[in-house]
């Protein structure tokens, strides 16, 4: 291994001998008939790290460049690029994609060439009772081919990212996870759950702004699409003149999309509703293995020169950052902070497994820790809530939800801008930023498959949360503003005066909500007539 660099953090070890291992996991050895099976593998560059620090720099001080700049000036160099995409191609890979800032490659080649070409020794694995081929060890490149590469994806497609939504039975009302639970919630009544659109505007002061997100696009990341006879038959339940040319559904690598779950289809329905005005994009990776994530990210990231009012993305998605590849993060936390740098913000549910998720992302006997990508220091994680309104639409109460993910990253430094009341000492990013309300119990109404049902999860808050950001930047472009650059160091600031309605009761674990910034709620919940008014003056 002298004259190749390996990437020892691009994989989690897995035992040499086949065996349950520590993670639950099940490795045997792969057979003959697994040889020629095909797996992407993605080989992301970095650019200098001096270009690095510039953009965490700028987006830390709420500057933006234009997506152009992104690529020319923060790019990596077409020379810095070819070496590795000639190597690929003379060791039999087929290149499916390379971003426009050459920041990332995708190939594509069979088991046996990937070992050949890597030096890994791929095996099976079974997780949730499903069987991948993955690498056992890590993987390497030729000095001289890997001098800026610094991560290669899509080894262990059994490590994924999971859904932050929960369906709720009528039966009892309890909230429990999966589509399997889906059933007919009971007919609306006024103020009470499940929650309208009109409902959830009151109860945030987000009635009466006088804007609807015209001229705005919202990005949604998600592996598949809603049915549109879903959407109109939730617009016309909630009083929403049924467009359907505002949704636009990009299926990122082409091929059948997966059967709908509801994740996608209430990212959908709610970010549409909260703003009636907006252009809708939904980005389907086809699945929810971290190669595809990341092209649809890469997709989302080209199409900003093409659509330059698209300044707001919701992503329902994460795992516990102990689960995580730390290469996978470092690669991802590269896109999200190009975003960031062309003034789009990226809401990300903190998870429904409180404090202690497990690596399905729905039990809670897992390490303390958040949820990857919203611990990101790029992107807004959203917490949730328990709302609760009286029988005119007042806030009653609201506390954290128990679900609610959040705590200390363990592997993102606390950002410069992250200060304030209730923020604990330490050097590493807190989660979440924000909150909103998020409990199946006191949940939303979707429509999904024809059918009135109530749902909820961090999955409800993050695209209410990017549906009021498009209306926050229409409002600044009536005032004559700019778009909103990187939100985060905007909103911290704002904390004591009156714009955020602090969350002071309840607990998702082994964090508290109290006075001031917490790990349940973050900043706690948005008046958005103060925050309008705040951010447009």
């Amino acid at each position: 291994m002298d004259n190749r660099k390996l990437f020892s953090d691009s994989v989690v070890q897995l035992p040499d001998q086949p065996g349950v291992t520590p993670m639950g996991l099940k490795v045997n050895a792969r057979s003959i008939d697994q040889t020629d099976e095909k797996l992407t593998v993605s080989f992301s560059l970095a650019p200098s790290a001096d270009s690095e620090a510039r953009l965490e720099s700028m987006v830390a001080k709420g500057e933006t460049v234009s997506p152009e700049i992104l690529n020319s000036t923060f790019g990596v160099a077409a020379t810095e690029l070819d070496p590795l995409v000639a190597w690929l191609k003379n060791e039999g890979f087929e290149i499916e994609s390379i971003s426009p800032d050459r920041t990332g490659v995708f190939a594509r080649a069979t088991v046996s060439q990937i070992e050949r070409s890597l030096a890994v020794n791929m095996v099976r694995v079974t997780k949730g009772g499903i069987t991948y081929t993955a690498a056992r060890n890590a993987p390497s490149l030729p000095n001289n081919i890997a001098a800026n590469v610094h991560a290669i994806g899509g080894l262990q497609p059994f490590l994924h990212a999971q859904k932050h939504f929960r369906w709720i039975t009528p039966k009892n009302r309890a909230a429990v996870v999966g589509a399997a639970a889906l059933a007919a919630a009971q007919p609306n009544v006024a103020n009470a759950p499940p929650y309208l659109i009109s409902e959830i505007l009151a109860a945030y002061n987000a009635n009466g702004l006088g804007v609807t997100g015209k001229g705005q696009v919202i990005g949604i990341l998600i592996d598949t699409a809603p049915s549109e006879s879903d959407l109109e038959a939730f617009w016309n339940r909630n009083g929403i003149a049924v467009i359907a040319s505002r949704v636009s559904v990009i299926n990122v690598k082409g091929g059948n999309l997966p059967i709908a779950e509801g994740e996608e289809t209430l990212d959908a329905e709610w970010t549409s509703g909260i703003a009636p005005g907006a252009d809708i994009r939904i980005y389907c990776s086809g699945s929810l293995q971290f190669t595809d994530l990341d092209q649809a990210l890469d997709r989302i990231i080209a199409d900003l020169s093409l659509f330059p009012s698209m300044r707001q993305v919701s992503i329902s998605l994460g795992l516990g950052e102990t689960f995580m590849q730390k290469d996978e993060m470092r690669a991802q936390h590269a896109r999200y902070l190009r975003l960031a740098a062309a003034g789009v913000n990226v809401f990300v549910s903190s998870g429904d497994a409180g404090s202690n998720p497990d690596d399905s992302g729905h039990g809670s006997n897992g390490p303390l820790q958040p949820e990857y990508p919203s611990s990101d220091s790029a992107v807004l994680g959203v917490g949730g809530t328990t709302l609760n309104l009286d029988l005119v639409g007042k806030v009653r109460d609201e506390t954290g939800w128990p679900d609610g993910g959040g705590g200390r990253s363990t592997f993102f430094s606390r950002p410069t801008w992250q200060t304030g009341k209730g923020l604990h000492a330490g050097k590493t990013r807190l989660v979440p930023d924000v909150s909103l309300a998020a409990d199946p119990n006191t949940g939303a109404l979707i429509i999904f498959n024809g059918k009135v049902s109530q749902i909820g999860g961090t999955s409800w808050s993050a695209p209410v949360w990017a549906g009021f950001c498009a209306l926050v930047n229409e409002a600044r472009t009536v005032a004559g503003k700019s778009p909103l650059p990187f939100l985060a160091p905007l909103i911290y600031p704002l904390a004591a005066t009156g714009v955020f309605r602090d969350i002071v009761a309840g607990s998702n674990g082994a964090y508290h909500a109290s006075p001031g910034y917490d790990m349940v709620t973050g900043l706690g919940v948005p008046d958005m007539k103060a925050l309008v008014q705040a951010l447009t003056h």
